[in-house]
């Protein structure tokens, strides 16, 4: 039931059969989100912070991100960790950042993975460390989903492994390396 009450959600958003109206698509959202469908809270919460069919309501919207990301909601956890990274609809908390980031990026989410990345290469919120920063780098450059039309974002996380791999000696790109390759054998490609 929570899977068809998302869809007509869903239908109403965009305005698919049926005329969009955005108020619509939260009610059935609501419906199926408070049954606990992932991508319903997901959903709501992004119609509650930016106001679409329902008034701007900054906690009715972010009390439904860490609902969604619980369940593996890959975009509720990268927002939700870009929420804490940057102290933006909640305080600052750089260890919940992370914490969300690397739940992401271990689901395969190249977003996740491009972020954590990023705070190992800068330090910000974990120690300073290249090897870490050029593995998660590798996974999103790699990452099937970026494949056809986001071809461009791996190509720009290539560009920063490569830039990473700079701070490494021979030995720990080598092990790196090593790293990611077995990653992507337990981790195979899902079909698309």
């Amino acid at each position: 039931v929570d899977g068809a009450q998302f869809n007509l959600g869903l239908m109403y958003s965009n305005g698919h059969g049926v005329p969009q109206d955005y108020s619509q698509a939260a009610i059935w959202y609501r419906k199926a989100a408070e049954q606990g469908y992932a991508a319903a809270q997901y959903d709501l919460g992004v119609l509650y912070l930016f106001g679409t069919g329902v008034p701007v309501d900054y906690a009715q919207g972010i009390k439904w991100f860490p609902k969604a990301a619980e369940q593996g909601h890959p975009s509720a956890q990268t927002d939700l960790a870009h929420f804490y990274l940057t102290g933006e609809y909640v305080p600052q908390d750089y260890a919940l950042a992370v914490s969300w980031y690397r739940k992401a990026a271990e689901r395969g989410n190249p977003d996740g993975q491009a972020a954590l990345a990023s705070l190992y290469e800068d330090g910000t919120g974990v120690p300073q460390n290249y090897s870490e920063a050029y593995f998660w780098t590798s996974l999103a450059a790699a990452n099937p989903e970026l494949a056809g039309t986001y071809r461009f974002l791996s190509e720009e996380h290539a560009k920063d492994r490569d830039r990473i791999a700079s701070h490494l000696t021979s030995k720990e790109l080598l092990q790196v390396q090593e790293r990611a390759r077995k990653w992507f054998e337990a981790h195979p490609a899902k079909p698309q």
